[in-house]
């Protein structure tokens, strides 16, 4: 495995997966004869929301003195900004899930989450969860975050049988091949790519090509901005988006404006109106408890193609931890789970749930066909930390909506606009 170290909120995360055969649970992984209630912030739907209620089934089958109630949060697109109203409004909690470094450093400013060090270490969480996935969980080198799944996001979703339909022998490894497959899925019918543009999920390609062709720390830097978004490095990037939607890849602008990941999902891997699905590892799940499918068989995944600039080793990661809510009543109880959490018991929850976990102690024959090209790919790969996720709040929004333009009308004059646009706003919030 090669990975690049960053500090996350700050940079970039490297992740390690160093998985190995479970073996028997420290005495001190967590804490012993907890109880009350914890309250859990929630903001996960479907199948997601379901490992989340497994979590909690099997820690309240340990610690039956303790009992979880969920506040749900009723939102679509971007969670933030409901998190942000529950918590400012006075909504007290004592766990929340969270996807995001840039949110996380943005709560730990606010002063609404523990710091988690302390328990770590006497708690030997270590033992369980390897450094390198503590450190992505980290601010400045305090621990806030304990991931318990993580995804590779270039990973590409496909079902075999559309891509015979078409006449495409195999999944593309190379530029050129994904582009050639195009007319062939176009003739039957088949739009290429489903690229989900109503909310977010139109980051996705920008941030894989990104990292295809600038690299990981070129990707970490513009996060950072330490390289502007007038850099020839976003320039590169979206001319070479625009090759795809030139060639025919993706459909109507208006269908993509209108699409979300879910929909884009049901495309690919059920309907099979579309070919291609970029998105992440959480689909997986999706496609066997939503859609009936049998992973491996019915639909599979192949890593983004290579393009031949000198970093096709590179992979965009994310991941979902756990934070202590400093509004809390039961701290207690709630470090007793995040400990339990690198647990065999809790990872192969996770991991029987067509995901992968972090935990040393997963038991990898779970992991299904899928999962194990993800996993494979995250460990033989330099990773960035999806670059969405690292941006301050008013720029990834901006961001977005410059990519919904720029899906409309990928000419070079929005294209410098785009890169104009992006730059003026990080310029404010930098």
């Amino acid at each position: 495995m090669r990975v690049t170290k960053r500090a996350i909120g700050q940079r970039a995360g490297a992740v390690m997966v160093g998985l190995v055969a479970a073996t028997a649970l420290s005495p001190l992984a967590y804490a012993q004869e907890v109880s009350g209630e914890l309250v859990f912030l929630n903001w996960e739907t479907g199948s997601q929301f379901q490992v989340l209620q497994d979590l909690e089934d099997a820690f309240m089958a340990k610690n039956p003195g303790v009992k979880f109630r969920n506040i749900n949060l009723t939102v679509s697109g971007d969670q933030r900004g409901a998190i942000r109203t529950a918590l400012i409004g006075g909504q007290k909690a004592d766990l929340l899930t969270n996807t995001w470094p840039a949110f996380r450093k943005e709560l730990a400013d606010a002063n609404m989450l523990r710091p988690l060090d302390k328990q770590w270490d006497e708690g030997k969480w270590g033992d369980n969860i390897p450094d390198t996935w503590r450190q992505l969980g980290q601010i400045d080198g305090v621990t806030y975050g304990v991931t318990y799944t993580f995804g590779d996001r270039s990973g590409i979703f496909f079902r075999p049988d559309t891509l015979k339909k078409a006449g495409v022998d195999a999944a593309p490894k190379t530029w050129d091949e994904l582009k050639a497959s195009f007319p062939k899925l176009n003739a039957v019918g088949v739009t290429p790519i489903a690229v989900p543009a109503k909310v977010w999920a139109q980051t996705e390609w920008f941030e894989s090509i990104l990292l295809r062709t600038a690299g990981a720390d070129a990707a970490a830097k513009l996060a950072r901005h330490e390289i502007p978004w007038t850099d020839p490095i976003v320039k590169t990037t979206l001319q070479k988006y625009a090759e795809l939607l030139k060639a025919g890849c993706c459909g109507d602008p208006t269908v993509m404006l209108a699409t979300d990941w879910d929909n884009a999902a049901n495309n690919v891997l059920r309907a099979a109106t579309s070919g291609y699905e970029l998105i992440g590892m959480w689909v997986n799940g999706m496609a066997q408890s939503d859609f009936g499918l049998k992973e491996g068989v019915d639909y599979s995944l192949f890593q983004f193609p290579a393009m031949g600039a000198g970093h096709d080793d590179t992979s965009s990661v994310d991941s979902k931890e756990f934070v202590g809510l400093s509004s809390g009543d039961n701290p207690a109880a709630a470090d007793a789970f995040l400990g339990w959490l690198g647990t065999a018991e809790a990872a192969d929850i996770v991991a029987k749930h067509g995901l992968a976990s972090p935990s040393s102690k997963v038991d990898q024959s779970l992991y299904g066909p899928v999962t194990k090209i993800a996993v494979d790919n995250v460990a033989n790969a330099k990773v960035q930390f999806v670059l969405g996720d690292l941006l301050p709040g008013d720029l990834v929004d901006e961001y977005r909506v410059q990519l919904q333009k720029f899906l409309q009308n990928p000419s070079d004059a929005t294209i410098d606009a785009v890169m104009a646009a992006l730059e003026a706003k990080a310029a404010t919030v930098y």
